[in-house]
């Protein structure tokens, strides 16, 4: 089947707005052209891809998958239409990374200083995107690494285990559980919390916690930051519950506790996903392999927390 961009925008306006004459305006054609160039699109793949319906068009399952992989083909060629702009400029990579909570905020902010200056004509597009979400892009293209933590589906993609983190509770020295040692999610949840934004990976994974356990959090802030949220915790706003990698560095200067979870979901085994690894440009590589070797160094104890190697 050989396709025409002007087609597959087309098929794609048509589908979203239900309705030919407005795909029609909005791409500049005539009605009749564009009811032509809609026929000869089925006809190529020797079925129907709308419902001619009373109010307008529908995809047909056919026409969904073909919705599906029009919208890819449109998203990668505005891709190297953007990315051909930039190596004209001079810029000889460009490397896209979906992120969890955890890597967009604490550690990547780290890592990618020293990796741009040492390759001054690569960028990095850095995204946070939910864990579910991850796999996807790094599949379809629309990422070149991801970065994942947890239990998460990599859809047979090459997963590259680069540390283990766990989520424990932060809460300020004073607090009543500050001399405790170890204790269940559970019995946090009658305390104010303090937590990160609505779609963040680590906010969205606890709602779907408490869903289990048939009781909310009481949060009374959400934040974009493990630094803002261990702020807001010494402050005595609330408890929270932070990444230990990110919780120890708050510790001694914000008067922090930080409280091992017995729960077995704490533990969090953190991957990195890409499609070939063998495939990957020099550049892509050495992020990678920069990132494994930051996670190599020891963590520093935390003051009265047990030492946990990453």
């Amino acid at each position: 089947m050989q396709f025409d961009l002007t087609d597959l925008r087309l098929f794609v306006l048509t589908a979203e707005q239900g309705a030919l004459s407005r795909a029609a305006a909005a791409r500049h054609l005539s009605l009749a052209a564009a009811s032509a160039r809609i026929k000869a699109l089925e006809q190529q793949a020797g079925m129907p891809l709308l419902y001619r319906e009373a109010r307008g068009m529908r995809p047909t399952p056919a026409g969904e998958a073909f919705l599906h992989h029009a919208r890819g083909v449109l998203r990668q060629t505005e891709q190297l239409r953007t990315d051909l702009q930039e190596y004209s400029g001079g810029l000889r990579g460009h490397v896209r990374v979906f992120a969890n909570t955890t890597a967009v905020t604490d550690f990547m902010p780290e890592i990618l200083p020293a990796f741009l200056a040492a390759n001054p004509r690569v960028n990095v597009e850095l995204q946070e995107k939910p864990n579910a979400e991850i796999p996807r892009g790094v599949l379809d293209g629309r990422a070149d690494i991801g970065i994942v933590a947890g239990q998460v589906d990599t859809l047979g993609l090459t997963a590259i285990h680069f540390s283990t983190d766990r989520l424990a509770l932060v809460v300020p020295r004073g607090h009543r559980f500050a001399r405790r040692r170890r204790m269940a999610f559970a019995q946090t949840l009658d305390e104010p919390m303090v937590g990160m934004h609505p779609a963040s990976t680590l906010q969205v994974f606890l709602a779907q916690v408490t869903e289990q356990l048939g009781q909310p959090q009481k949060l009374r802030v959400q934040l974009s930051s493990f630094d803002a949220m261990c702020r807001m915790i010494g402050a005595g706003v609330g408890i929270g519950i932070v990444p230990e990698s990110a919780a120890r560095r708050y510790l001694a200067p914000m008067g922090l506790v930080l409280i091992d979870l017995e729960d077995a979901w704490s533990v969090r085994e953190r991957y990195i996903l890409v499609r070939e690894e063998t495939r990957m440009p020099a550049y892509a590589q050495s992020l990678i392999d920069l990132l494994c070797a930051h996670h190599q160094k020891p963590l520093a104890p935390a003051p009265k927390v047990r030492k946990r190697r990453s």
